[in-house]
């Protein structure tokens, strides 16, 4: 059966806030957290920006989930150094429970450090470069390193976990699929359709096949923004005023602030989050719309409810959709 987990929005929520919602998701069933890293909100309105590994030690302390960010770039505002630091610490801490998601990275989160915002794929070589030397220091061994983009004096990492932490890529590209699967552990892609997401998952498993590891054994993450409130009417309004980066259908990477997607946010209209965000008040939507993507393959499926609702949210999934869940149907 699949992992059902929340999706904590740290651009959303006050982190004492974020830390009951996640304690209550684990009474009502919810077994993982991944939560954002961002150092400013989409919007204005959303109004948070707390410290993704701060707040994720106190998360470990007060649930017993299993958790990681969804997800860290490791190029820009920290280097990739002192993110193997944080990694190694949180997996000490927590053995088997802390994973680290790694991606390229958005200019609305890394352009607090200035210079010049790179083309796609300079950031990808950069997000291979920083990886490498993730790994390298996780391993324990003594590194030193010398690449176009990052350098290290040699130095070791003391604080080391008990069991390797895992490290899994979002991405959606071929390039980046591919590479993910041969040189990684894992990966984390957003919600799609379902035609988009067989692609994806394809080159994955093609990219770990030419490493010669089974890709069926590699964790599969998937995040899910949905809308859902006791009324139709309700969840589009928390979606238009709460989530509208949802329905921008565009490359959000090279937008620089919280207001500039305010303003784009006035175009958006309610069809604009179709194939995108589903939302709705029925349960049992909500439940067919999750199987789908348990049945594509997804062994891990961490769910953003986009309103402030997440009390109500939690309850209602907890008690009406996850238990109605079942596991990867093998005819689909």
């Amino acid at each position: 059966m699949a992992t059902i987990g929340i999706s904590a929005a740290l651009e959303q929520f006050h982190p004492n806030e974020l830390l009951e919602h996640c304690r209550l998701a684990e009474q009502y069933g919810f077994r993982g957290v991944m939560a954002a890293d961002h150092f400013q909100p989409w919007v204005p309105a959303q109004g948070h920006n707390a410290f993704v590994y701060s707040w994720m030690g106190a998360l470990g302390v007060v649930t017993n989930h299993r958790f990681g960010p969804g997800v860290t770039c490791p190029s820009f505002r920290t280097h990739p150094a002192v993110i193997a630091q944080a990694a190694a610490t949180l997996g000490a801490m927590f053995p088997g429970r802390f994973w680290l998601g790694l991606g390229s990275g958005e200019l609305l989160n890394e352009n607090v450090v200035g210079g010049v915002w790179p083309e796609p794929l300079v950031r990808f070589e950069m997000l291979q470069e920083a990886t490498e030397i993730i790994q390298k220091l996780l391993s324990g061994k003594e590194t030193r390193y010398r690449g176009r983009y990052f350098q290290m004096n040699k130095v070791r990492l003391w604080t080391l976990p008990e069991q390797p932490v895992p490290i899994y890529i979002a991405a959606t590209g071929p390039q980046t699929l591919r590479w993910a699967g041969k040189t990684c552990d894992g990966l984390i892609t957003p919600g799609a359709a379902p035609e988009k997401l067989r692609r994806i998952l394809a080159d994955f498993a093609a990219g770990a096949r030419e490493a010669g590891k089974d890709p069926n054994s590699m964790p599969k993450l998937l995040q899910l923004h949905v809308s859902w409130a006791p009324t139709d009417e309700e969840a589009l309004q928390n979606a238009l005023t709460q989530w509208p980066n949802g329905g921008m259908n565009f490359p959000k990477q090279d937008i620089r602030s919280p207001e500039d997607f305010a303003a784009m946010a006035k175009l958006v209209r309610p069809e604009d989050f179709r194939g995108r965000v589903l939302i709705s008040s029925d349960l049992d939507q909500h439940r067919a719309h999750i199987q789908q993507f348990i049945d594509l393959g997804f062994d891990e499926i961490y769910i953003h409810n986009v309103g402030r609702n997440q009390v109500e949210w939690i309850k209602a999934f907890g008690e009406a959709v996850l238990p109605k869940l079942r596991p990867c149907s093998t005819a689909s």
